[in-house]
């Protein structure tokens, strides 16, 4: 999937919206350490605040996990994933 910087909304909710497809397709599998927030900012062509923002919703979402000096992994589910995290538009 590519970044469409035209998405109505924020975007860093573009950026992890993104990024939670990988995790829900099982691209990124759990306790798979997700890019380093600085590889994410290259790869999608945005900001480090942006991508910082998008991992903390990410977290937020109960989609990651963050583990002081040592990364952030790809959360566990211990339930069936929503229908949908967010609305499409």
């Amino acid at each position: 999937m590519e970044l469409d910087r035209d998405a109505p909304g924020y975007l860093y909710e573009t950026v992890a919206k993104l990024i939670a497809v990988r995790i829900e397709s099982g691209e990124l599998a759990p306790h798979t350490p997700l890019p380093a927030e600085g590889q994410l900012a290259r790869e999608y062509g945005v900001s480090l605040g942006t991508a910082r923002h998008a991992t903390r919703l990410l977290r937020e979402r109960g989609l990651v996990v963050t583990v002081k000096s040592k990364g952030t992994y790809v959360a566990k589910r211990d339930r069936e994933p929503p229908i949908c995290l967010w609305s499409v538009a």
